[in-house]
């Protein structure tokens, strides 16, 4: 992924079992944030932190979507559970992943471990990605965007 690049469209299940795209999307920008796995604690740290500051990030014009390589159905739990305002994309056969390239080798506990590497992307209302948010860390993350994308906004005004 290179930044101010059109990022090709995409098409996965909502966390509702319905069909979107990025496409679905334009004219607005995107927060799209990759997270390894629903209902972990660092996961629901991030999404959590997405969900308190999910009005702010409405007001500067974004949308917000989840994405990891979980289910719908477990998804759903995962929203529902923690009342995240925002969709969740079923990326289960890891399409989305390796387009954005988050799929990585992880050392967990002494093993190595192949899965998502904590990434966002700040994609533009024409779709052109405006920032990437490498190995996030996520207690703050959401707080870290949202300045990003006011920044964005106002040289884009």
């Amino acid at each position: 992924m290179e930044l101010n690049v059109k990022v090709a469209d995409f098409t996965l299940q909502t966390d509702e079992d319905k069909t979107v795209s990025l496409s679905s999307y334009s004219g607005k920008p995107v927060i799209l944030f990759f997270y390894p796995r629903a209902d972990t604690p660092g996961c629901t740290i991030e999404a959590c932190g997405f969900r308190d500051t999910f009005k702010k990030l409405q007001a500067a014009g974004a949308v917000v979507l989840g994405i990891s390589r979980d289910t719908p159905k477990a998804q759903a739990k995962f929203r529902a559970k923690f009342d995240l305002p925002y969709t969740l994309l079923a990326d289960v056969d890891e399409k989305v992943c390796n387009q954005f390239g988050v799929m990585k080798e992880k050392n967990m506990y002494g093993k190595k471990v192949w899965g998502i590497e904590r990434t966002t992307f700040l994609i533009g209302p024409d779709r052109t990605l405006i920032h990437i948010f490498p190995k996030v860390t996520p207690d703050g993350h959401a707080e870290e965007v949202l300045e990003r994308l006011k920044e964005w906004n106002k040289s884009h005004k």
